[in-house]
């Protein structure tokens, strides 16, 4: 009975930390957007204004809690996948989870490690130094996280769609997501705002599926 009680449970858990991390994941990349510079573009004013670097720092105060709840997720989704799930595609999917949240770490520390920089040397100086730490906090954002988040978002949506866990148009959406997450993300700024609207729609889908069950089998009792 205990066993069906947490099965039944590991759905809204799953839900409802898939929300959170998507949530706050995506609050975090539009307030880096709006406040960080384009690496490739002019840069170097928005050191000196206190508002901007308090916006960066708010959403590099948001990403730890998003990895947090993101690992939360993923021990979500395996626990309801059980002993159904392929060793191989699991293996990719906690692998590629895993790396994800490493490198956004890496990301979020790069961008703290620039403000910090640039508050000691002052907001005019070392334009280089301005330079290499807005390409590497990208590169580490758009180009490793962004990629992992894809083979995430594939092995996601191709365990859900040969368990029947999910729905065939949201494994679809997974897929797009990861082919736009693997050769978008580079060249279209704020295309990766997709990683965490596919993760808010997977656990909204996760989180009704887990309220309806138990209504269905109470109905059948």
């Amino acid at each position: 009975m205990a066993r069906r009680d947490q099965a039944l449970r590991t759905p809204r858990a799953a839900g409802l930390v898939g929300i959170l991390f998507a949530l706050l994941l995506g609050a975090a990349i539009i307030l880096v957007r709006l406040t960080l510079p384009d690496p490739d573009g002019v840069s170097g004013d928005w050191f000196s204004d206190a508002s901007r670097r308090r916006t960066v720092q708010t959403a590099l105060g948001l990403i730890p809690f998003a990895g947090i709840f993101f690992l939360w997720f993923m021990g979500a989704v395996r626990a309801r996948i059980g002993d159904a799930e392929d060793k191989f595609v699991a293996t990719v999917f906690l692998g590629s989870g895993l790396l994800f949240v490493a490198t956004l770490f890496g990301a979020a520390a790069a961008a703290g490690s620039l403000l910090a920089a640039a508050g000691v040397s002052g907001a005019g100086s070392g334009p280089q130094l301005q330079s290499f730490g807005q390409h590497f906090t990208y590169g580490l954002l758009t180009t490793y996280s962004m990629r992992m988040a894809a083979v995430f978002a594939l092995t996601t949506s191709s365990m859900g769609h040969r368990l029947g866990v999910l729905p065939r148009w949201l494994s679809i959406l997974g897929y797009l997501v990861a082919l736009t997450l693997l050769f978008v993300t580079d060249s279209i700024a704020w295309s990766e705002l997709v990683f965490p609207l596919w993760a808010l729609v997977l656990s909204l889908h996760i989180l009704v599926a887990g309220l309806r069950r138990p209504s269905a089998s109470a109905s059948m009792s």
